[in-house]
């Protein structure tokens, strides 16, 4: 069979707290490991995206409205489901298996991925993955 769940291919989270958000995966496990005997990935993804921003707004109201809110978590392949798009964006360094155990590391890094998710998004490409999913 062939594996098509790649990093950087952009999925849909299907169940949980970020059901209907979009992701990237950053690391794929297709035959699972001893803590987790299922096909799992580690995904970074948008938990709240960035807003409208108006021309003629302040400037202040343009930065505000273009933050974004990110999440980093573990999902069972059962429970995302893939697109036909990629996001070009290198995560694999900061986002690790012992980062999504350990809280605090989890928070500094989500950070990090905020500001690489920010810079992505200002330079205009991939504005589908950072829209909001109508449904």
């Amino acid at each position: 069979m062939v594996k098509f769940l790649k990093p950087n291919k952009v999925v849909i989270l299907l169940t949980g707290r970020y059901a209907g958000k979009k992701a990237v995966i950053v690391k794929n496990n297709d035959d699972g490991t001893t803590g987790r005997p299922y096909g799992h990935c580690i995904v970074a993804g948008l938990a709240k995206e960035p807003r409208k921003v108006i021309k003629r707004s302040s400037l202040k109201k343009q930065e505000k409205r273009s933050k974004l809110k990110s999440f980093i978590k573990v999902v069972n392949y059962q429970h995302i489901m893939p697109t036909r798009y990629t996001l070009d964006v290198d995560l694999k360094s900061l986002v690790t298996a012992d980062v999504v155990d350990n809280s605090t590391k989890r928070k500094e890094v989500r950070a990090e991925v905020n500001k690489i998710l920010e810079d992505k998004f200002k330079s205009g490409k991939n504005r589908w993955f950072f829209q909001k999913l109508r449904f």
